[in-house]
């Protein structure tokens, strides 16, 4: 799009926001049209509205997905780890949502609304809109939303008026930030507040945001509850043994350690059970079930490694990048010790991406040139290999950085390469996109 400048949400706003409204319906009913509004919308607006035209939501005329029965929505509350926050949720916003004229509503990972609380007047207006509980309302259903697009762009956003790109959202402002798991990076839902448009204040954002990092630290305070009740379970446990042994949780982060350096977190094979396993970061091992975590006991004088990338590569490793969704992106390994799967944040699952399309392999000033267009960041893009390789082990070479020779890597694309990384800014992945448009 070859505009001059893009909207300042913010600025626009704060002078007069029935004419920010009346802007930003230009702008959108241009880009619908296929033409070049004298201002574009924000990046990540227009990247929303992107998508809504590649995948044929209708501009004019909302619409309405099946509705979750009563029984499904509670199964989902009790199964989400959200219902341990919504305190939190609840104390950070609710007050300023009933003052402001406005409804806070909690969406899980798949964008259904599983709470929704505040003004009541707006909770009735909210009900003419579709906007209940049980509701579905990713991006790819109701358009560019408040809910579903922080999903896909996995950071907080504020969507004001026509920046929805279904008209009869027009009239709201909705502020929508992700929560995860600090355990293992998952994406958990979001929390969102939303109104008519004439209670918009942009710094809405920046306090929805903040809570939801709230939540995210009370999730870390629990699991960290959790770590020691398990050191407690397995300390006379370890000082009876001999040779390398670790007490890990459910999700691989260690509670105990003897006879190695403590690793933070190992990346454990997806099915996990008694008895034997490969760990990229470690090697072969011995596996024991505990409450609430496993004892694996390593094999000195074999494979294995205390370096996080020193761990010997198993025979016919196969490796699956799977980056064919929307929002959930992951890597499998299957070798002969088993199979596991991780689940790959934004940034990673483009590094992957990335080294698995060139096989060759990239320097660090070249993965920073396809992430950032910088070449010169390349301590970040180190920083985040480092990372990759806490779960890679020795799969992930360096000098360039690329898989390992002996591994067979598979590239799992979506259908529609156009949509590929929806919510990737990298230069190298908007020019696969660009490719991929006729």
């Amino acid at each position: 799009m070859n505009t001059h400048a893009t909207f300042d949400l913010e600025r626009l706003t704060a002078v007069n926001a029935a004419q920010a409204a009346r802007l930003l319906r230009e702008v959108r009913d241009a880009r619908i049209a296929g033409r070049h509004p004298r201002v574009g919308p924000r990046p990540v607006i227009g990247a929303s509205w992107d998508r809504m035209l590649a995948s044929g939501v209708d501009p004019e005329h909302d619409y309405r997905a099946g509705m979750l029965s009563t029984d499904e929505v509670e199964r989902r509350r009790q199964s989400s780890p959200l219902r341990h926050v919504l305190p939190v949720l609840r104390e950070g916003l609710l007050s300023v949502a009933d003052v402001a004229q406005h409804i806070m509503v909690v969406a899980d990972a798949e964008g259904r609304l599983l709470w929704r609380e505040g003004n009541r007047s707006v909770l009735r207006m909210a009900d003419g809109h579709g906007f209940e509980v049980g509701a579905d309302w990713r991006e790819s259903i109701v358009g560019t939303n408040g809910i579903g697009t922080p999903l896909v762009a996995r950071r907080p956003l504020q969507v004001f008026s026509a920046e929805h790109f279904v008209r009869s959202h027009h009239l709201w402002t909705c502020t929508g930030a992700p929560i995860t798991d600090p355990r293992d990076g998952q994406l958990l839902g979001v929390v969102d507040i939303s109104g008519p448009l004439d209670t918009m204040h942009p710094a809405t954002l920046a306090l929805v945001g903040s809570v939801a990092k709230l939540a995210e630290a009370r999730l870390r305070e629990q699991h960290l509850t959790a770590l020691d009740r398990l050191r407690s379970v397995v300390a006379p446990v370890l000082a009876r043994l001999d040779g390398r042994a670790v007490a890990v949780d459910t999700h691989g982060w260690t509670a105990a350690v003897t006879g190695m350096p403590p690793p933070g977190r190992l990346t454990l094979p997806k099915s996990l059970a008694d008895g034997r396993a490969w760990l990229p970061a470690l090697g072969r091992c011995s596996v024991a079930p505990l409450p609430g975590g496993w004892l694996l006991r390593f094999d000195d004088g074999g494979a294995g490694s205390t370096e996080p990338h020193g761990a010997a590569v198993p025979v016919a490793t196969r490796v699956v990048v799977d980056v064919g969704g929307s929002h959930r992106w992951t890597v499998t390994v299957t070798g002969s010790a088993g199979c596991w799967t991780h689940e790959l944040t934004p940034r990673h699952a483009e590094l992957l991406y990335l080294l698995a399309v060139s096989r060759s392999g990239r320097t660090a000033a070249g993965l920073a040139e396809d992430l950032f267009g910088d070449p010169g960041r390349t301590v970040t893009v180190r920083a985040e290999l480092s990372r990759v390789r806490r779960y890679l082990g020795g799969l992930l070479a360096h000098r360039p950085y690329r898989f390992h020779e002996d591994a067979d890597v598979e590239l799992v694309l979506p259908a529609d390469p156009s949509r590929l990384l929806p919510q990737s800014l990298a230069p190298a992945v908007l020019r696969a996109r660009a490719a991929a448009v006729p």
